[in-house]
């Protein structure tokens, strides 16, 4: 359990309290990761405005994939469980499941598995990237705006999965989340294993 003291909901003001509404908006409640980095509200809507920048960009399915890659290769439950959530709207269970348990089996596309396997080099091995990574993007149809994008979305999982994990957040399981679906994310990390 996280040390931090947190702004309760009922005395969140300003942008504390804009942030804790926004999420009530979109996920039906305001998670403890929430609670933790809206301590610093300015740098929270900063972050924000990245994210959103570099999912508008890259689209929803191809912004999902990353994130779940990337969050499976850090090792972060908070941001599987948020994002396997979030990602209903885009696959089925089934599917999600199956990413869940290896994405190069899930009936995905060369293309998508490409920029999956690299995010995952990217948040376990980065400096040992080379030209080639990048070159199997391209040679797959990727842009260099895509690239970019794609590189920026795993780097941003970066980010705000260390930090939440490092500060000891409380993981919070979204509501509505199957017991099976939930085992399949925080199963994928075991899954990933320290070699990912």
């Amino acid at each position: 359990m996280a040390i931090l003291r947190m702004t309760p909901e009922a005395e969140a003001t300003g942008l504390t309290a804009e942030i804790y509404d926004d999420d009530r908006r979109s996920l039906g409640y305001v998670p403890s990761y929430t609670k933790a980095l809206s301590l610093n509200p300015e740098a929270y809507l900063a972050f924000d405005s990245l994210l959103k920048a570099i999912s508008t960009s890259l689209g929803p399915r191809r912004y999902e994939l990353v994130t779940l890659a990337a969050s499976q290769a850090i090792g972060s439950t908070h941001c599987l469980l948020a994002h396997g959530k979030k990602s209903l709207h885009i696959f089925s269970e089934e599917q999600l499941r199956a990413i869940a348990r290896g994405f190069h089996d899930a009936g995905l596309s060369e293309a998508e598995v490409a920029m999956m396997d690299y995010a995952v080099k990217l948040c376990t091995d980065a400096a040992r990237m080379t030209d080639e990574d990048t070159q199997r993007l391209r040679d797959l149809g990727f842009n260099d705006r895509e690239i970019v994008d794609i590189t920026m979305a795993a780097a941003a999982r970066n980010f705000i999965s260390r930090s939440v994990l490092a500060m000891a957040v409380d993981l919070d399981v979204p509501t509505g989340m199957s017991e099976e679906l939930k085992i399949s994310l925080l199963g994928s990390i075991a899954l990933a294993g320290p070699d990912t």
